[in-house]
């Protein structure tokens, strides 16, 4: 049984067997108390080793970050903090710990857990953070899976940018400084393994834009890569995406997909991770007492969670958000490191203003200026602005981003010569718009940062198991 099975026993003196990792050992060899964790909660079982009945050999190889099995009887707890303990009568280790185990029972910082990636499970805020990532894995699948989207593989290996961003990591079997050249000394790609350039990806939104065109209802659920060659708190350069597709919807529809996702994911985290949630909160609130008064949050982990799921999204447009910027303190005080006016893409400073101290709710903000978003966004009549939306929140910005997609070939045809982006590479995505094409919608969201949201975690590198960042790809 594991353990969270074990603790939720009524303790009858019933023979039970214990197995995982050490956390604590204190007492002596004549009677020890020891606490074991086998990562099924965040909460450890106490075995009260007796000398007599446990050998004083195998007592000294008990350390912290050993690997152990007990055996025993389950008795109700003569000390405060839990209900049960194990009282041993065999004790089995698998795997002892030598004196250099770093994660030692006391506080370590991040950054050093950082550097101890392989081990920081073993810690009660990791272990923590990884139950929670799994429940709302799961529940992004259940939640599509209830409304009758298929999941769909997209590529990680493409030929194509679907950002235009052009930052990305090229995927070759060329060996370094060894690839062949064309005439006019460039690579020749075409004696690459694809015969053509070729790259991680870094959405798999075109190719899932194909499978709508067909299924109705798809999403995607991957791996996706940028390069980046940043080094903050919100950027990986190896992170999963959630991209939902749905043919038939317009902006509106695909606001309300949104929302009622977003809202569905947290609520299964509440529901099912209760005890790691506590934990996090208790953290959150003592990190948010270390910080400046300007950065410290006004609520609690939980409470920012409820703040997601009782309100109602605010719904804005662009312009709107740009003229209440215009008339707030912040701007009129100089306070904003960004300026702010119509055209610019607005930074995490403004989002986070129009979220916490504006509306004090979460904001879709939707209608931005063409230029600074993708040629695929559906173009409005008013010649300016696309179909685009952004759902900001609270202490993070924007959490998902995405639009109603163009489904005229002439105008996606014109916006893509706009913005110098070859017919040719793409010719597969436009024949969705020659052969039966249909209003759709869809959007992304950067599992990651839903994560850090969940958990309250400040640094993007601690939700995820093996952090890929600019000259980090330790483990």
């Amino acid at each position: 049984m594991q353990i969270k099975e074990i603790l939720a026993l009524n303790p009858e003196e019933q023979q039970i067997e214990v197995k995982g990792w050490v956390r604590t050992k204190r007492g002596q060899s004549a009677l020890s108390f020891v606490s074991i964790n086998d990562g099924s909660t965040i909460n450890n079982i106490q075995a009260v080793m007796d000398g007599e009945k446990i050998p004083e050999e195998l007592m000294k190889k008990v350390s912290c970050g050993a690997c152990v099995a007990v055996k025993g009887k389950l008795v109700a707890s003569a000390g405060s903090g839990q209900n049960v303990e194990v009282l041993a009568e065999e004790l089995i280790i698998y795997g002892e710990a030598d004196e250099s185990f770093p994660i030692q029972p006391k506080k370590h910082s991040l950054e050093f857990l950082r550097e101890k990636a392989h081990l920081r499970f073993r810690t009660s805020t990791f272990s923590a953070v990884f139950r929670i990532r799994h429940a709302l894995s799961y529940a992004v699948h259940q939640f599509y899976h209830e409304r009758g989207f298929f999941n769909l593989h997209t590529p990680i290996i493409t030929a194509s940018d679907a950002e235009g961003a052009g930052e990305m990591f090229r995927v070759s079997t060329f060996e370094p400084n060894k690839a062949p050249l064309t005439e006019d000394g460039e690579v020749d790609f075409k004696e690459d393994f694809f015969a053509r350039e070729t790259s991680l990806t870094v959405s798999g939104q075109l190719e899932g834009e194909l499978g709508a065109m067909a299924l109705s209802k798809i999403y995607t659920f991957g791996p996706t890569f940028r390069a980046e060659n940043s080094n903050t708190t919100r950027h990986l350069a190896e992170f999963w995406m959630i991209e939902p597709e749905v043919a038939f919807n317009d902006l509106k529809d695909n606001m309300n997909l949104a929302e009622e996702f977003i809202k569905y994911v947290i609520n299964a985290a509440i529901k099912n991770c209760q005890e790691d949630l506590a934990f996090l909160d208790t953290r959150f609130q003592n990190e948010n007492k270390t910080k400046p008064q300007l950065e410290r949050s006004e609520h609690t982990l939980l409470e920012k969670l409820d703040f997601v799921i009782e309100n109602d999204f605010a719904r804005i447009t662009y312009t709107e958000a740009i003229d209440i910027l215009l008339a707030s303190k912040p701007h009129k005080k100089k306070k904003f490191k960004f300026p702010v006016e119509w055209g610019i893409d607005l930074q995490s400073e403004h989002e986070r203003y129009l979220v916490e101290k504006h509306f004090k709710k979460p904001v879709i903000l939707t209608d931005y200026p063409k230029e600074i978003k993708a040629f695929y966004m559906k173009q409005n009549d008013d010649g300016k602005t696309v179909a685009a939306m952004d759902v900001l929140f609270p202490g993070i910005g924007e959490m998902i981003g995405g639009s109603q997609r163009e489904e005229s070939l002439t105008k996606l045809k014109t916006r893509m010569a706009e913005m110098e982006i070859d017919e040719e590479n793409l010719w597969w995505y436009l024949d969705t718009r020659k052969f039966g094409t249909a209003p759709h919608s869809g959007f992304g969201l950067g599992f990651e940062r839903l994560v850090q949201f969940v958990t309250g975690m400040g640094n993007i590198r601690d939700v995820i198991p093996f952090p890929r960042t600019p000259g980090n790809v330790e483990f």
